[in-house]
């Protein structure tokens, strides 16, 4: 009997493990070096153009002066612009464009009167009368400043997007790692109460020395387990060597009832996977397969890796499913208070991989039990790559336990508007 209880679609949306972290914009990484550098293209761009068809209309190069002062005109006047659009863009919408379009006709009505009283300076009292200047200019500067401003709200507001858009990804990696952590601490208790009892007994027989060694062997599991993150991945190579440390202390339980056989590939070995993801179903194996019989079984694992997917296999000897029960149904059992089912493992993959996984059961007729589990395979070197900021692994010369370390995590930056001209300058 099988049972597969995932797809694995190639358009399915990626767990929040698998996402790639959110990357700002590097153009305005620095908003105010982002705002003086785009005022100097801008208005740098205008005077060119300006002059071009200055010297195109053959006016004299005197005439680029008054260019000159057109163009300083409207880069002071849209700097104080961008002062007063960083009070108004957080406003209510009706008193921020009410106000804009207030501000923004004042603003051309001053740039207009400078530049209608400059021409007529330079023209030495022409025949048209100064309104008539002004009224020529004025449309001329309602469009530069009127695209201006339209340009720096886009900008603030595309800038917003991205904001909280890196803070709703933040906030639910916080929340996955949450729910990743309160997984991963409800694998060990029934283990640890066994292996505890197990001590307890050693002690009361007055054995203490096997009482010593499996304290020794439950200390350095429980160190390697505390050191792990619970969001972390680690390879198949240093999840197989913390299941050794697991299974040195079953060992010393079943003695010779408890039979392990590891078939892992070189390849196989170097891809990571959700730290502990293999303990339960060791776990569950050793309850309902070794302890189960009197002769004991066989556990088996083994990792191969097949057209780019990491396949990983954990077999028992054991009974089986006992009675009417489905492969269904031992996925979905809720367990007791002291141990977790198959349906942590599921939500585990879930959560790391979306729907891009298999989780199956086998069950053949003779007994046993079997499960495998079919996932990306990610060597350990490009799952740093692709995720930089995410707690990885650290290889550590052998026989020794890796210890993954933690990364910091960075603070996120306190959101700023774009463009604030009395705290920069030019770069």
């Amino acid at each position: 009997m099988q049972i597969g209880l995932t797809t694995s679609p190639t358009s399915a949306k990626k767990g929040s493990m698998a996402m790639l972290p959110f990357q700002p914009t590097p153009f305005f990484k620095d908003k105010n070096r982002a705002f003086w550098r785009l005022q100097l293209i801008g208005w740098g761009g205008a005077l060119l153009l300006r002059a071009a068809t200055s010297l195109a209309n053959e006016r004299g190069f005197d005439f680029l002066i008054l260019v000159l002062i057109f163009t300083v005109t409207g880069f002071s006047i849209s700097t104080v612009l961008s002062v007063i659009y960083n009070r108004l863009i957080n406003l209510n919408p009706l008193v921020t464009w009410s106000t804009t379009a207030i501000v923004l006709a004042l603003a051309v009505g001053v740039s207009a009167f400078i530049s209608a009283w400059t021409i007529d300076v330079y023209q030495g009292g022409s025949e048209a009368s100064f309104a008539q200047l002004m009224l020529g200019v004025f449309y001329i500067d309602m469009t530069l400043l009127a695209a201006w401003s339209a340009l720096y709200y886009a900008i603030n507001f595309f800038l917003q997007v991205e904001e909280q858009m890196d803070r709703a990804d933040k906030l639910e990696a916080q929340a996955t790692s949450a729910q990743l952590a309160m997984l991963r601490y409800q694998l060990h208790p029934h283990f640890l109460f066994n292996t505890l009892n197990s001590i307890s007994t050693l002690v009361l027989l007055q054995q203490t020395e096997p009482a010593n060694k499996m304290l020794t062997k439950l200390s350095s599991f429980l160190r390697h387990t505390l050191i792990t993150e619970p969001g972390a991945k680690v390879t198949v190579a240093q999840e197989v060597e913390t299941l050794q440390l697991y299974l040195d202390i079953e060992r010393m339980r079943f003695e010779e009832k408890l039979r392990t056989e590891f078939r892992v590939e070189k390849d196989a070995a170097k891809g990571t996977i959700p730290s502990f993801l293999l303990q339960p179903l060791v776990e569950n194996a050793i309850k309902y397969g070794v302890s189960a019989q009197e002769e004991g079984a066989r556990i088996s694992l083994s990792a191969i890796v097949i057209a780019n997917r990491l396949r990983l296999t954990v077999s028992d000897t054991g009974p089986g499913l006992q009675g009417q029960q489905t492969p269904a149904e031992a996925v979905k059992r809720k367990q007791t208070s002291t141990g977790v089912g198959l349906a942590n493992i599921v939500e585990r993959l879930q959560q790391a991989y979306g729907e891009d996984h298999h989780f199956d059961i086998e069950t053949p007729p003779d007994g046993g039990f079997t499960v495998i589990i079919e996932i990306p395979y990610e060597p350990f070197e490009e799952a740093q790559s692709a995720l930089p900021n995410a707690v990885t692994p650290q290889p550590q010369p052998q026989p020794a336990i890796a210890a993954p370390a933690s990364a910091p995590a960075s603070p996120s930056a306190t959101p700023q508007p774009f463009g604030q001209p009395p705290t920069g300058a030019p770069a």
